[in-house]
């Protein structure tokens, strides 16, 4: 198995296929069992994890393919990519290789085939977490949002320089946010007395900007705002059709690829670019309709709830 130094940068180590427990965030990989059941993991197998976090699926499937199994994981995170390496590190004889890219570019490093891809194109608690990074309201941090902070612009730049109509656009086409326009106005607005720069800034906001009758009850009303802003920040739909292709080309015969996502907007291009691969004949659809997580995991980790399974596999 062949890893190309293109992009991104390599980092190959044999170890212990137990994962290893020092200090680490707190982490619950979502709906693990149903992705373990879908995947054909077994003994010598080669896998993908293109959206590697802290390794949480990675940890169960290095295990599952041990010995003689091959791990890459993918992440355009540097500081996740370290964090997972400690969780992986081990001594079974299986390979684990940790590439800074992201998963579009699986095809560029990973020399096919591969029994087993896992995308979870949700974001990590370690990330959503940490103030320094912006990704949450809960917090007051600087408003950057971006997942690898060596390259591009934070969120602040954009919301400081787009126009109102740009605003509202991100906001309602990412966000499903009806309130889009009375935000993008207050954004505007503030940003003419002082340049919108950390998280609490973007919070008043939009809470300016809906009625307080008006807020849906089930949620912070800042969610949809922040969740439209971080997809455009880092560019999560752009070109995602494309790489789900390209992650199916890679699987061997009878390889299984699995996509968790968490809005509207993924799930529509998961769902478009899996029905038009099983339309070639080469592909076939493993489910229907998404599986969704249980009402048990829900309740241990909220975060899990809008979540949806699709997972497509290669004919023999």
């Amino acid at each position: 198995m062949a890893v190309a130094s293109l992009l991104g940068r390599a980092v190959d180590f044999v170890g212990r296929t137990r994962p290893c427990y020092k200090v680490m965030p707190q982490h619950d990989p979502v709906m693990l069992r149903e992705i373990l059941e879908i995947l054909p993991l077994r003994p010598g197998a080669v896998v993908v994890d293109g959206t590697l976090g802290l390794g949480g699926h990675s940890a169960e499937m290095l295990e599952r393919i041990s010995p003689g199994g091959t791990l890459f994981g993918f992440d355009w995170d540097e500081s996740m990519l370290e964090i997972a390496r400690a969780r992986l590190t081990s001594d079974s004889g299986s390979s684990v290789r940790l590439i800074h890219d992201e998963f579009g570019s699986i095809a560029e490093h990973v020399d096919c085939p591969v029994d087993a891809i896992l995308l979870d194109l949700g974001l990590n608690s370690a990330q959503v977490d940490d103030p320094s990074r912006g990704i949450s309201f809960k917090d007051d941090g600087p408003l950057d949002m971006r997942m690898d902070r060596s390259r591009g612009e934070p969120a602040s730049a954009l919301l400081n320089r787009w126009t109102m109509q740009q605003i509202e656009q991100a906001l309602w086409d990412y966000g499903d946010e009806r309130w889009a326009r009375n935000i993008a106005r207050k954004i505007v607005e503030r940003r003419k007395e002082s340049p919108l720069r950390t998280t609490n800034d973007l919070v008043d906001c939009v809470l300016a900007a809906i009625p307080v009758g008006a807020r849906d009850k089930r949620i912070h009303p800042a969610t949809r705002s922040f969740q439209a802003i971080r997809i455009v920040v880092n560019g999560e739909l752009e070109g995602l059709e494309k790489a789900l292709h390209s992650s199916a080309s890679c699987l061997a015969s009878g390889g299984v690829l699995a996509v968790l996502s968490y809005h509207s907007g993924e799930d529509r291009i998961v769902k478009t670019a899996f029905r038009e691969l099983s339309q070639r004949g080469e592909y076939e659809e493993l489910m229907r309709k998404p599986l969704t997580p249980t009402q048990e995991e829900i309740a241990r980790n909220p975060r899990s709830r809008s979540a949806k399974l699709r997972a497509i596999k290669r004919k023999a």
